[in-house]
């Protein structure tokens, strides 16, 4: 590794910490707003709503992030997204002063954040290939998911505790001090680095878009892939939106927090291995395969009533998380062109998102409307599929735990048999021989 590797490592460290903290801010904001509402409604709905508000904005705006994260200096881009999320925090925080918050309320402060991530989000990724060798892909990877376990390992916890100490306003403070310092963090890197040497792009939006569509497309193993794993966070959206309703009709909400965060310290065993060790280059098998054990863990969770049955479900089930995204995430990075990285990768967030958004629209009434009367005392299944995994309150959210479950493995084994995706690790490399030009220290 030369010492300029190790100095751009060193500072993807110092960013990815600010990335870090970010992230549990906004867990806690997002653990504390589901059970406030959820607690003050009864209704899965109400509180996979603002899931809905949290993914949307992004979801309709990440092409044209993608965009300026392509034509203008990608940190600047961070500080933007980072800086502008505190504007939605604030509102609501200023909305509760007030007194006699009401739901809408809740929702829009929740989106105005969520519209900057849009900008955000595809420059953090983008950046990454900017800073780091091939050989350190993976390693970079292995981190990024470590820090976004936070939102699930490190936030249920502390948003357990803070919300027993004081009133659940001052969570956005919080979160709005977390953004601030990651901001921080990447203006100084900037500063340190020096200016980002970019080509001016004279087309438009459109035509931006366009190319980035077209290196998308043009690679049918990677569309393949994404369509694909697009199928599998349909099921993950609705574990995702549904968990903490199901833990809170199994037991308390401080309860549900440890809960929660135990099943996400496997994302972290995961991470750290994956970080200190980086992977082998079989990552289309690593991804079958570890699909395929997290499509039964995630069955599982819906199996039995018993709290730790249930924790231990999920904490397997999110230890092979970091082993599934770090196969897609060097895939895609060795299969794209560098120079168009931020399009592609928005194209990629939003195409993915579709399966999130999808899981958010339904979840709720699923949840409310379908499953759960299924598995009433006197519903449908109560005597059938209840006598197996329980009847009463989120038992029909569990059934749709393990229908889920088993159908993210049948994807896994279509995902083994598609040779376009088995042909991506030949081509690997046309987008890491261009990672390393586009930074420079101005002199």
């Amino acid at each position: 590794m030369t010492n300029n590797s190790t100095d751009h490592y060193s500072k993807f460290l110092f960013i990815w910490f600010g990335q870090f903290i970010s992230i549990i801010g906004s867990g806690l904001t997002i653990f504390s707003l589901g059970v406030y509402v959820y607690q003050q409604t009864g209704t899965a709905s109400s509180y996979v709503f603002i899931l809905m508000c949290a993914f949307l904005p992004p979801f309709l705006l990440k092409p044209y992030g993608g965009i300026l994260a392509d034509r203008y200096d990608r940190r600047l881009m961070m500080v933007f997204g980072d800086s502008g999320s505190t504007l939605g925090l604030l509102f609501i925080f200023v909305m509760m002063l007030k007194g006699n918050i009401e739901l809408w309320q809740i929702y829009l402060g929740i989106a105005i954040s969520s519209i900057f991530s849009a900008f955000q989000e595809p420059a953090y990724k983008a950046l990454i290939t900017d800073l780091l060798p091939e050989n350190q892909y993976a390693k970079a990877s292995g981190l990024v998911q470590l820090a976004s376990s936070a939102q699930y390992l490190i936030s249920p916890f502390l948003a357990g505790i803070i919300l027993t100490i004081m009133d659940i306003k001052f969570v956005f403070l919080i979160d709005v001090t977390t953004f601030l310092i990651a901001s921080s963090i990447v203006i100084w890197i900037r500063n340190t680095l020096g200016r980002t040497q970019i080509t001016k792009s004279e087309q438009n939006n459109l035509a931006d878009l366009r190319e980035g569509i077209q290196e998308f497309s043009k690679n049918r193993g990677v569309v393949n892939l994404i369509i694909t794993i697009m199928l599998v966070l349909f099921f993950v959206g609705l574990l995702q939106s549904l968990i903490i309703p199901m833990l809170l009709n199994l037991t308390t909400v401080k309860a549900a927090g440890i809960t929660q965060s135990i099943c996400a310290s496997g994302i972290l065993i995961g991470s750290l291995f994956i970080g200190v060790f980086g992977s082998k280059n079989k990552h289309v098998k690593t991804l079958s395969i570890s699909l395929f054990m997290s499509g039964l863990f995630f069955a599982n969770l819906g199996l039995s009533t018993n709290i730790a049955f249930v924790t231990l479900a999920g904490f397997m089930f999110f230890a092979t998380l970091p082993f599934i995204n770090t196969s897609l995430e060097v895939l895609i990075r060795k299969n794209i062109d560098n120079s168009k990285q931020g399009r592609v990768w928005s194209i990629i967030s939003m195409i993915t998102y579709l399966g999130y958004i999808i899981a958010y629209a339904v979840a709720g009434f699923l949840a409310d409307k379908i499953f759960n009367p299924l598995l009433e005392p006197e519903g449908l299944l109560s005597e059938t599929a209840g006598s197996i995994i329980g009847v009463g309150e989120g038992r029909g959210i569990a059934l749709m735990f393990i229908i889920s479950g088993l159908m993210i493995s049948v994807v896994a084994l279509l995902i083994w048999q598609n040779k376009r995706i088995k042909q991506l690790e030949d081509f690997e490399g046309k987008g890491g021989e261009l990672s390393q030009n586009r930074y420079y220290v101005e002199t």
